[in-house]
């Protein structure tokens, strides 16, 4: 054991501020926090410490100004515009609150393009003690995106999709359940080609159900310890309203500035 006050007060600091990982973020900053966060989610579906290491929770405000937040999946990160894409049904809760003109003009592009809301997402990973935040303006992917994710899913997703009229009310779950007949009578598909085809039956898209890109204007990675000191930095940009619907190369060029944050 040190005796020397310096090398003490040295052992009581590597003491204090050692994380859960044993690792902390690097002395000098990378020019984007986006990097990091795309090589710790990578790292952790990797591990698969956790059935859904890619949930986050999102949170969005009504435009009544009441606060929302729910946990979905996210389904990309961009590293270059700064932005994580995850999908929803366009007319739920969470779609009306990010798409205040209504949920028709997803795929509006110009003048008449959707007025960007303002979100935020957080990523933990407990087993791992390490947590993501980010925060800024969001935006609904282009209809070919959301065609391509749609197309990927599984089958029982794409049929629960047309049939669930996310947030509204129901009677009962046999009631909900009930709506899948008719699904199948709208579409003119066939129950038994479903059970025995499955995936391979096409099953279009509907027009009220896509993807959402958050465009980050800060992004806060943070590493747990058992000393609560932890190892936590942000980094941050300014980008507009104007600079969101402009799309990519407007992003992709937008500086970040970083610092790191006491506990």
């Amino acid at each position: 054991m040190a005796t020397n006050r310096d090398d003490v007060l040295a052992e009581l600091a590597v003491r204090v501020a050692a994380t859960s990982s044993g690792f902390t973020l690097p002395a000098t900053l990378p020019a984007s926090g986006m990097s990091m966060l795309k090589e710790w989610l990578g790292e952790e579906v990797k591990a698969q410490r956790t059935a859904n290491p890619n949930a986050m929770s999102v949170a969005t405000i009504d435009a009544d100004g009441t606060l929302s937040n729910r946990i979905v999946l996210c389904r990309g990160v961009d590293v270059e515009v700064g932005s994580i894409t995850f999908f929803t049904n366009y007319r739920g809760r969470k779609g009306r609150a990010l798409l205040r003109e209504g949920w028709e003009k997803a795929t509006v592009s110009g003048a008449g393009a959707p007025t960007p809301q303002q979100a935020a997402a957080c990523f933990h990973w407990d087993a791992s003690d390490r947590q993501a935040r980010v925060e800024g303006l969001v935006m609904p992917c282009s209809a070919a995106a959301s065609d391509a994710y749609f197309a990927a899913r599984r089958w029982e997703s794409r049929l629960a999709a047309w049939a669930s009229d996310q947030s509204e009310p129901i009677g009962s779950r046999d009631a909900l359940l009930a709506k899948l007949g008719g699904v199948c009578e709208k579409l003119k598909l066939d129950p038994q080609e479903l059970l025995e085809r499955g995936n391979d039956v096409v099953i279009p898209r509907p027009a009220h159900w896509g993807g959402f890109n958050l465009f980050a204007r800060s992004v806060e990675l943070w590493m747990g310890g058992p000393g609560r000191m932890h190892d936590r930095a942000v980094w941050r940009r300014a980008i507009s309203m104007e600079d969101v619907r402009a799309g990519g190369g407007a992003l992709a060029t937008k500086a970040w500035s970083s610092t790191r944050l006491q506990p």
